[in-house]
């Protein structure tokens, strides 16, 4: 397949679902029930973790419930899992030995909004987030304001270093300068690789309203207090009930810089499909930093996942996550599915 080829269709590895559906573009696949035609939540893990993560959510929407309650449980799952080492309880923390933990939340039938930034010591720092869109005129809180706010509102102060990441913390440290005084252990092995990243789950209701959250520990090893896409309305996360919801994961600097999410439901909003806004988000990146040599030769990833009001679902990286295609996990009236995305650069 060809570099053209590659950006116009997906690799797809689906569970759940018959020939005629795995051969159909990913924007084309739709529920098959009148009752629950748009009704669908997505995430970017895949199948194992995915369908963790997406069950309690599905399960709100398919009662019926509050597409911002759906994403709400659906995060709490990833943020509460100690194997998760980007988000909420057991993440990676910073150079300082810290957990500083980013979140943000929208809900498209209010245009609401909510964040915090560098929370320490609170597993689900989504929940905070929803409580700050839903009790203040703010839309974003950082730091100790985060967490006075947290425990104010009866959020346990927790002590969120597993052993796992402490481990990890230590071996980075250890690792760090030869010339320090730093010793590893002897049976010391290279870093384990680091399980996922960025947290999207985005859901669209039987009404056709929208709801995303975004959630990370951000930077592996990251300054103290530096402040990724997540919590920020417009780059990592943006929802609008008119267009659409996009979230994104990756190297917070371009996403920022890019505005990404919001520019993937501009463009959406001009009736560009879910996949093509997302493919023309990671462009808009690759323009900025120079061309696709340059990318390349940085290293950086972005992904972006992105889902309509129609219930149609794009996603697309610049570069193949963890030696695999961009995955995105989905749960519509038809079963769980697992869809691979685009990659710009190969």
């Amino acid at each position: 397949m060809n570099k053209k080829e590659s950006r116009r269709h997906f690799l797809k590895k689906v569970s759940g679902i018959g020939a005629a559906a795995m051969t159909a573009p990913l924007w084309k696949i739709e529920n098959s029930s009148a009752a629950n035609s748009h009704a669908l939540i997505l995430c970017n893990r895949s199948e194992y973790w995915g369908k963790k993560v997406t069950k309690p959510g599905w399960e709100i929407l398919e009662q019926g419930g509050n597409v911002l309650d759906a994403v709400e449980q659906s995060a709490n799952i990833a943020e509460k899992n100690p194997e998760d080492l980007s988000v909420g309880y057991g993440s990676i923390p910073n150079e300082h030995g810290e957990i500083q933990l980013d979140a943000s939340v929208m809900y498209g039938p209010k245009h609401g909004c909510g964040a915090v930034a560098a929370l320490e010591y609170i597993k689900t720092p989504s929940s905070v987030a929803r409580k700050v869109m839903e009790r203040t005129d703010h839309i974003l809180l950082a730091g100790e304001g985060a967490l006075h706010f947290a425990l104010m509102h009866g959020f346990q102060k927790e002590n969120l270093m597993t052993e796992r990441a402490r481990t990890e913390w230590l071996r980075w440290k250890e690792n760090l300068n030869e010339n320090d005084s730093w010793i590893p252990p002897k049976d010391d092995l290279s870093r384990n690789q680091l399980l996922y990243g960025t947290l999207n789950v985005l859901a669209v209701d039987v009404s056709g309203n929208l709801a995303g959250i975004n959630s990370t520990s951000s930077q592996i090893m990251k300054m103290p207090g530096r402040v990724g896409d997540a919590p920020l309305i417009g780059s990592g996360l943006f929802v609008d009930n008119e267009a659409g919801a996009a979230a994104a994961s990756g190297r917070g600097e371009e996403v920022i810089r890019s505005c990404g999410s919001y520019l993937i439901i501009e463009l959406m909003r001009q009736g560009m499909p879910p996949q093509k806004a997302c493919e023309e988000a990671c462009l808009r990146i690759i323009r900025i930093n120079g061309g696709n040599e340059k990318v390349r030769q940085s290293g950086f990833n972005v992904m972006f996942c992105a889902l309509s009001k129609a219930g149609q679902v794009g996603c697309a990286s610049l570069r193949p996550v963890m030696e695999q295609q961009p995955q995105i996990s989905l749960v519509d009236i038809t079963g769980f599915h697992v869809y691979n995305g685009t990659n710009i650069i190969d």
